[in-house]
């Protein structure tokens, strides 16, 4: 690849993303006015580079876009893609517009896979990729993890159950080779021509497992959740901050005339939701996931069901930690605490409620919480793996 434009410009795409990826970044921004920025560990530095012109980006445009993508970008200003970078990496990429010049924002993807374990996810994870059935959704805000723990969860069961796994995917970002399972990865635009067009014929290939990159509207979401009444596990994935509001999230996908019927669909569709938050380091140089993780219980299901009922999620992921591997964001928030992991300031600050979590610092515990203290007095070394590994999202 020419790392040059044919003004002669000093620019180069490729040592601009290798110093992202040597320094453990996660994503490559590149605008016009602005050195290349990399962010690692969450926070935006700015590489040794001159500010980048409207030409160099254009140049680089029309050496790693395809026709097709250039033809999209054309028609809605901006476009998603997934790139190789010989030597280097695999990266998901978007494209944009911003004061009538193009913008980039790569997204580094490894190569390699890694496992539950390795990611420091909790083990349960994979206990829930081996359900047999149901819908599974991975949530978050962008950059959170979400994908790498869908990759994660995916190859834990490539490795541990002889099915056929279907993804599509906009765009496709880990590869999956076949390991004990039959894994087929479709992209919007390459190989399907809509995620409404792949999710039609979806159940007439034969799926055991199927992930969905993303639940972007209605149709998507009541095919996922039918797609798991019906016997196929289906993950993936919502741009939301907790579980409860994944459930509200799922319902007003709906008119409220339809309310009802989602409720008793998404209580027996329903297997588990994931929620994720990255919380950096002491050190600063890594994050560890704080993961809230709601098992579809006899309760939740009730729950979940009852439109006179208000949604008293947290309450329910206290009741379920130990006979279910529940846990909120604010136990797994303490768990790190208590490692030595994160600060005590990075735990307040993520956490969901600051206050009470302040108090259990302090050792006085929330009169409404008994499960949590439990959870920590028996739980405290679950986790003496230490901090190895970033947790790239």
């Amino acid at each position: 690849m020419d790392d040059t434009n044919q003004s002669g410009a000093a620019f180069s795409f490729k040592q601009s993303i290798t110093e992202m990826v040597q320094q453990g970044g996660s994503d490559l921004h590149l605008k016009v006015g602005r050195p290349p920025t990399i962010r690692v560990a969450g926070e935006l530095i700015q590489l040794n580079q001159q500010p980048l012109k409207p030409e160099e980006l254009k140049g680089l445009a029309e050496q790693i876009m395809t026709s097709r993508q250039v033809k999209e970008f054309a028609e809605h200003k901006e476009a998603d893609f997934a790139i190789g970078v010989p030597g280097v990496g695999r990266f998901r990429t978007n494209v944009f517009q911003q004061r009538g010049t193009l913008a980039f924002v790569f997204r580094a993807i490894p190569y390699e896979v890694k496992s539950v374990e390795q990611l420091h996810l909790p083990q349960v994870l994979e206990t829930i990729a081996l359900k047999p059935r149901g819908l599974v959704l991975v949530t978050g805000v962008t950059g959170s993890g979400k994908s790498t723990t869908l990759a994660a969860m995916l190859q834990h069961i490539n490795q541990n159950r002889k099915c056929n796994v279907i993804t599509i995917e906009d765009p496709i970002e880990f590869l999956h080779r076949d390991g004990v399972a039959n894994v087929s990865q479709r992209e919007v635009g390459s190989d399907t021509l809509s995620f409404d067009a792949a999710l039609r014929h979806v159940l007439r290939q034969d799926p055991d497992v199927i992930l969905i990159g993303e639940i972007r509207d209605r149709v998507t979401l009541d095919t996922a959740m039918k797609a798991a009444d019906t016997g196929h596990l289906v993950f993936s994935t919502l741009h939301t901050t907790d579980a409860t509001q994944t459930i509200n999230r799922i319902i007003s996908f709906f008119p409220p005339h339809e309310h009802d019927a989602v409720r008793n669909l998404l209580s027996t569709a329903l297997e588990a939701i994931v929620c994720l938050r990255l919380v950096p380091t002491k050190e600063g140089r890594e994050r560890v996931p704080a993961c809230e993780i709601l098992i579809n219980t006899a309760a939740v299901r009730d729950n979940i069901r009852d439109a006179e009922m208000a949604l008293n999620i947290p309450d329910l992921i206290k009741e379920g930690t130990v006979q279910y591997g529940m846990q909120s964001f604010d136990q797994s928030l303490m768990d790190w605490y208590q490692q030595g992991t994160i600060s005590y300031e990075a735990a307040l600050f993520y956490s969901t409620n600051p206050s009470e979590f302040a108090l259990r610092i302090s050792g006085i515990e929330g009169t409404s919480d008994r499960t949590f203290a439990e959870q920590m007095g028996s739980g405290g070394d679950q986790d003496p793996m230490g901090i190895g590994e970033d947790f790239t999202p």
